[in-house]
């Protein structure tokens, strides 16, 4: 059982910049996947984006060249630097853990049942 710990959200101007931070309860080395997620009110969660544990990265097409995914696994965090904040980038963001890379690549499938979820972060971007 991975526990999962967000932190890092808050109130931010347009143009502006937040970090935002996973803390895993164990190591993070030997977890194949891992990504941040966002949901709007009103709408469907979403892959904003996600790494392997041998250095692949992915992310949503509105969060390319603004925001980047690293991990640290010497601090078994997760981390999403954010840029260039918009309007439309305000959502809780969530951490996930994939173990085994059950979901990569698989949009569709059914989640939960063999990853893990934080508790979110609120991310609102606003005058």
């Amino acid at each position: 059982q991975v526990q999962l710990v967000e932190s890092g959200g808050g109130l931010v101007q347009p143009g502006g910049s937040l970090r935002l931070s996973c803390a895993a309860s164990e190591t993070i080395f030997n977890i194949y996947a891992m990504g941040w997620y966002r949901q709007a009110p009103g709408k469907q969660r979403e892959l904003v984006a996600g790494s392997t544990s041998g250095g692949t990265t992915t992310y949503a097409d509105s969060a390319k060249g603004r925001f980047t995914i690293s991990r640290d696994n010497d601090k078994n965090t997760l981390y999403l630097e954010m840029n260039n904040l918009k309007a439309e980038d305000t959502a809780v963001y969530y951490c996930n853990a994939d173990p085994f890379g059950i979901y990569w690549g698989k949009p569709t499938l059914r989640r939960g049942e063999y990853d893990y979820w934080g508790q979110g972060t609120q991310v609102t971007v606003s005058s």
